[in-house]
């Protein structure tokens, strides 16, 4: 019996020493709820609240308090004991009472003469070299079919009632694509190393996905499914080849077998992933010709002072940047340290009708892209030594696409009996790209050869969201969209 009491002890202490806690933050006047505000539970360590203004930290025995911080509020220093005695709802004052009060300035401030000091200082504020990362990264893929047509035009050999049923089941295809929720979700837990901007290595020590394996969105599947449902009308004794757009392309209707085991064998390319987070983190850099760089660019922009605020106690200034040029894209704001001249926030958008990659072949080949939503933030956060790091990292990309695809079935006969088939989609896509780095390291470079990268590692697939499974880790905090996620 004193071995069970003393395992039920040890048990529940372990339990209460790993907890995880989750709460939100408002702000005090609106009432509405603050995301992108920093949590610190640690020298060099933290996260961030969620678009929802929820965060979740580990609350383990040592982490005797909580400072949260926000651009516009005061400071709040709390202990975990405090944040369940607030019901798990921090809220926050505007700190414009303490900023009429103490800001006093013998100088006029100009936008153009703080961009040409935020400049001169990059190579003192930040360091891209030789450092240790741990991440949560994830991926929010949303789209939305504005217009899809499937239907037979010209059916050789294929009886009315046998038309009549197929263009049915195609139009019935259709309804449950454009009344499906298409959304998917991918986590990752792990640590990254960089070498310099076009080096990095990825530890993944956790992955899952949240998808319906039935609300496959992507154009191919769509058109595969279709394929499938006018297959089961034809004559099952012959063979047919598919004859696809205005180019003579004829492809075999038949499975690699070795193929789809990879395609769907749970795991991700490493590979694949250091490239998609070296070009995220590549966002947060200041290298020549890099995505901030070009915002820096006083030939590419305009700047306009519009205030003083504080962020950390810190007084920060505010600017707006819009394109001076057309090939300049973006418009926003930056946040800049009074003390040391540095950026600690992005706020970035398309400008007005400006885009991304377009292409217009809609009536030579049916077809059209237009990169149409680029928008994020980044937050930076200075270290014990003084040097500022990327702390949160969110892209969003967005594009319109129109696809119409005449196709056909040739049967593998001399009669070469055939069915013609208008395949037209149309729709728009939202990828939301966010990387937070909850604590950082530096690196020798003996450490950074050391690391191995594994080719590919597994990802666990859930049909919803399941907070155990990060238990003891800080993470961002699901949106509710992804809380309320259920696969059929």
């Amino acid at each position: 019996m004193r071995y069970i009491i003393t395992f039920i002890f040890f048990i529940f202490s372990a339990t209460v020493l790993a907890q995880t806690i989750t709460a939100k933050i408002i702000d005090k006047n609106t009432e509405h709820v603050i995301p992108y505000a920093n949590i610190q539970t640690g020298k060099n360590a933290g996260t961030i609240s969620n678009d929802d203004g929820y965060f979740t930290i580990d609350a383990t025995d040592s982490l005797k308090t909580v400072t949260v911080s926000c651009m516009g509020y005061e400071n709040k220093v709390l202990s975990i004991q405090q944040i369940q005695d607030l019901n798990y709802e921090i809220v926050l004052s505007e700190s414009i009472n303490q900023l009429n009060e103490v800001f006093i300035s013998n100088k006029t401030l100009d936008a153009n003469s703080i961009i040409a000091k935020v400049k001169s200082m990059l190579y003192d504020n930040y360091n891209y070299t030789l450092n240790k990362y741990n991440v949560f990264y994830r991926t929010t893929d949303h789209i939305d079919f504005k217009n899809l047509e499937f239907e037979i035009d010209k059916a050789s050999e294929v009886k009315r009632k046998q038309l009549k049923d197929v263009n049915t089941s195609l139009n019935t295809l259709a309804q449950q694509i454009k009344s499906s929720n298409m959304v998917q979700f991918a986590d990752l837990k792990g640590k990254v190393y960089t070498l310099h901007k076009d080096s990095i290595k990825i530890e993944v020590e956790k992955a899952t996905e949240l998808l319906n394996s039935k609300n496959d969105f992507s154009i191919e599947s769509i058109q595969e499914k279709t394929e499938n449902i006018i297959l089961k009308y034809l004559d099952t004794t012959k063979t047919y080849k598919l004859k696809s757009g205005l180019f003579k392309l004829e492809d075999s209707l038949s499975l690699n077998e070795e193929e789809f085991k990879e395609a769907y064998e749970n795991k991700y390319s490493v590979s694949g992933l250091n490239t998609e987070t070296k070009s995220l983190l590549n966002r947060s850099y200041f290298f020549k010709a890099s995505f901030l760089d070009e915002i820096l660019d006083t030939e590419l922009y305009e700047y306009f002072f519009d205030g003083v605020g504080y962020n950390n106690d810190k007084l920060t200034y505010s600017i707006t940047f819009v394109p001076k040029k057309q090939k300049a894209k973006y418009t926003g704001k930056l946040f800049i340290a009074d003390e040391m001249y540095a950026i600690t926030q992005v706020d970035y958008k398309y400008y007005s009708d400006r885009y991304g990659q377009k292409v217009n072949l809609k009536f030579l080949l049916g077809v059209k892209y237009v990169a149409n939503v680029s928008e994020g933030t980044i937050l930076f956060k200075k270290d014990s030594s003084k040097t500022y790091h990327p702390q949160y990292i969110k892209h969003v990309t967005g594009s319109y696409f129109y696809v119409n695809r005449p196709l056909k079935f040739i049967e593998n006969s001399r009669k070469r009996s055939k069915i013609s088939f208008d395949f037209k989609i149309e729709g728009q896509d939202l990828i939301k790209e966010e990387l937070l780095i909850t604590a950082h390291d530096k690196l020798t470079i003996v450490d950074f050869k050391t690391v191995k990268q594994n080719e590919k590692i597994p990802v666990k697939i859930l049909n919803k969201y399941e907070k155990t499974i990060w238990d003891n880790a800080d993470i961002l905090e699901p949106t509710q969209e992804m809380k309320d996620f259920i696969s059929n």
